[in-house]
């Protein structure tokens, strides 16, 4: 006879425990925010389940510890449950994403029921003599589907079993009389009894999604029980449910209230972020995506994210974009790209496909929306090539291995293709390839390379090359500015670019000058550059990554790491100079006119700006430059001044900077020091153009150079602002705007 032995049905709804109903015993829910540090504490993430409510286990967090079975040894076994994957995990250290475990492998005791790469799944036991595993042969779970799940062990009958939906679909003989030896592990929900460490801080192998009416029984079920456990909920839903797009999705809400985390920025709804790329305009709208790891806030598995805008400013979260798949180019990451137009006028993705099977892992894969199939504007659905269309080259001077990030664009009927590489000599470069049709690719020519001795800063490998027109200088010659972000042993890992000439003839770009050139003077906060023309207006059109600069203890307490920065305008100087400044739409997330002011005293400014506690805002100071010496604000000040983040422009060092020497008390805090680098101003105004979002901060000065911070001060009240100004301190223009955000 059946005996059910524990029962964890997840129909609280709310709280921070879950009860077993078996035996009546109550188990936390271990969960980042029960306790929180940045933001107010929350419940567990509930959600409504195939019977009831369930619970979503984040992906990073969320598990639960119970005692462990009782028993020594167990002849049978059945471990039933519906489950709705949310993503599924590399497969980090070979182990399996647990949704149940009590075991250990090393002495071949216990068990463990989870998930694999591209959602495989496996049932393992182990008898004391050995470890025994059964694998779902072909039967991967599909994401974002309730799925009812089972597994069994039977000694009397010499088998062990998968069901999926109710069908037998795996089964392993084993030995008869093979026990299954209980370990004296805890018995753990959502995590590995063992698992892969990063930095003793991350937890991986744990399971991400939904789980609802797990079960474990003393006995080996029967097909046809198991079948009737399906059917049962199948007839009372009429169908399984399909899960709303919401439940599943992460939710900005969870963050609520953080302290830290930017309202109006480039930012995804939660988790690990880097570089934003492969920004397009289409149909009336603007789509930018991301680096993204779904399973938490830490460098792993990478998708692609998509946002989706009107105005560059305002964004609306999609569903992934590209997901790693078994079977296709991409099974070990799908990292960062680019966008064009196929010869229909329809977007197409360009990405670098992680493929360790292979050598060089690293090609370049297109993916194709599907929108001339079903005309959805908000491209949610996109095809990828079944075949990598660009592989490095050889015997052209390229260091085989590195190959990444393409860059595409259209000129006439021809499309060209960058792709950050190394060259074999020594330092980075970019690969030149062209097509008639988005498919055949041939190789050209190495696009451009400096003297890695030279300037060894620029490290050995150049990612994420971007090649943009920026208008014409005085003779009438097109400019064009060429980026790259250096990385690798050495390198300064800022955006770099050169203004000169495209020699479409000869495949190359010859820069105006050899030295390169930052366009930020912060330190690791603007990075991975991305870029498009805009085809609304002309404008070239940069967006970057801002690190967050934070341990990982604090990224794994405050659940989301990185962000986007601010979207800006790359254009020629009148004096042939790269010029930068934020894009006009920001202007459209101003709330309130806080202080507007003209040639006043600087302690009438201070008076007025003593008034404004907030770290969101936008801020225009204008001051002669030919009277001061120095010009400054401090931000993010705490009444006792013990924290400050204090930027300057010092005009007899030509020196743009920040001193975020007391950023904050926190003791173990990335973001210390001070960061300066030259500014040449030959105007007669000096003019700061400052946001703050939070722990963001960027300014930006005469639109010629830009600064990006963040600062993450530990007290409440550290929202203070003043203006400091060495010299005749007449303030000619001031003006303060409270901001809204940009997801509201």
């Amino acid at each position: 006879m059946s005996q059910l032995i524990a029962h964890w049905s997840f129909d609280e709804g709310i709280g921070k425990a879950t009860k077993e109903k078996i035996n009546e015993q109550w188990h936390n829910i271990d969960y980042v925010f029960n306790d929180a540090v940045d933001k107010p504490s929350s419940d567990p993430l509930w959600r409504e389940g195939i019977q009831g409510n369930c619970l979503l286990f984040d992906g990073y967090s969320t598990s639960i510890v119970s005692k462990s079975l009782s028993s020594s040894s167990l002849s049978e076994m059945t471990i039933e449950a519906w489950i709705a994957p949310r993503s599924f995990e590399y497969g980090a250290d070979g182990k399996l994403s647990a949704i149940i475990n009590q075991h250990n492998q090393n002495k071949n005791e216990g068990f463990l029921l989870g998930i694999y790469r591209h959602g495989t799944w496996s049932f393992q036991v182990g008898t004391g003599d050995e470890w025994l595993e059964v694998w779902d042969e072909g039967h991967p779970l599909p994401p974002a589907e309730w799925s009812h799940i089972a597994a069994t062990f039977s000694s009397q009958h010499g088998y062990m079993r998968l069901y999926l939906n109710g069908e037998q679909i795996a089964t392993k003989k084993i030995m008869d009389g093979s026990k299954l030896r209980l370990s004296d592990e805890d018995l753990v929900i959502g995590k590995h009894n063992h698992p892969f460490m990063i930095e003793e801080v991350f937890s991986l192998n744990m399971y991400n999604g939904l789980l609802d009416e797990l079960k474990i029984y003393d006995v080996a079920l029967s097909p046809i029980k198991l079948l009737n456990h399906y059917a049962r909920v199948k007839v009372i839903k009429n169908e399984i449910p399909e899960i709303p797009y919401n439940d599943l999705a992460l939710k900005r809400e969870v963050y609520e209230g953080d302290r830290h985390r930017p309202r109006y920025h480039l930012i995804p709804p939660g988790h690990w972020m880097n570089e934003p790329h492969a920004p397009i305009y289409f149909e009336g709208k603007y789509h930018i995506f991301y680096q993204h790891n779904p399973k938490g806030p830490y460098w792993h598995y990478i998708h692609w994210g998509h946002l989706v805008s009107d105005d560059l400013v305002h964004w609306q979260d999609m569903p992934i974009a590209l997901t790693p798949a078994s079977g296709e180019i991409d099974p070990d990451g799908v990292w960062s790209g680019s966008a064009c137009y196929d010869e229909y006028g329809v977007p197409a993705l360009f990405f670098t496909a992680g493929n360790d099977a292979v050598f060089p892992n690293q090609m370049t894969g297109l993916a194709r929306s599907m929108y001339r199939e079903d005309g959805d504007v908000l491209l949610t659905n996109w095809k990828k090539h079944d075949k990598p269309v660009t592989l490095q080259t050889k015997g052209v001077g390229m260091k085989i291995g590195d190959f990444r990030d393409p860059f595409v664009w259209k000129e006439d009927e021809l499309w060209y293709q960058l792709v950050g590489t190394s060259h074999e000599n020594g330092g980075g470069t970019a690969a030149l390839y062209t097509s008639s049709d988005l498919l055949n690719w041939e190789y050209q020519n190495l696009f451009y390379k400096t003297d890695h001795e030279k300037y060894p800063y620029l490290g050995p490998i150049w990612e994420l090359p971007v090649f943009l027109p920026i208008g014409e200088d005085r003779e009438g010659n097109k400019k064009h500015v060429f980026l790259i972000s250096p990385v690798g042993e050495g390198a300064d890992v800022e955006v770099f670019y050169w203004i000169g000439t495209w020699d479409k003839e000869h495949y190359r770009f010859v820069p105006d000058q050899e030295e390169p050139q930052p366009i930020d003077v912060g330190d690791f906060h603007f990075t991975g550059p991305s870029g498009f023309i805009d085809p609304k207006t002309g404008r070239a059109i940069v967006f970057t990554i801002t690190q967050g600069q934070r341990t990982l203890i604090e990224e794994y307490k405050a659940g989301w790491a990185h962000n986007g920065g601010l979207p800006v305008e790359l254009f020629l100087r009148h004096d042939g100079k790269l010029g930068i400044k934020p894009i006009d739409e920001l202007s459209s997330l101003r709330s309130e006119l806080l202080i507007d002011l003209e040639n006043v005293s600087l302690l009438e400014a201070n008076r007025r700006l003593a008034k404004i506690q907030s770290d969101s805002l936008e801020i225009q100071l204008v001051v002669k430059l030919e009277e001061i010496e120095e010009a400054g604000i401090a931000v993010k000040m705490s009444p006792d001044r013990e924290e400050e983040t204090y930027l300057y422009y010092n005009k007899s060092k030509s020196i743009l900077g920040v001193n975020r020497e007391k950023t904050t008390l926190n003791p173990s805090a990335r973001t210390k020091g001070i960061q300066e680098g030259k500014l040449e101003i030959q105007e007669d105004l000096l003019t700061f153009h400052l946001f703050i979002d939070k722990s963001m901060i960027e300014l930006y000065v005469n639109e010629q150079k830009s600064l990006t911070t963040r600062s993450y001060p530990t007290k409440e009240d550290a929202l203070g602002l003043e203006l400091r100004i060495w010299g005749r301190a007449e303030v000619v223009s001031f003006k303060v705007w409270s901001m809204n955000g940009a997801y509201e």
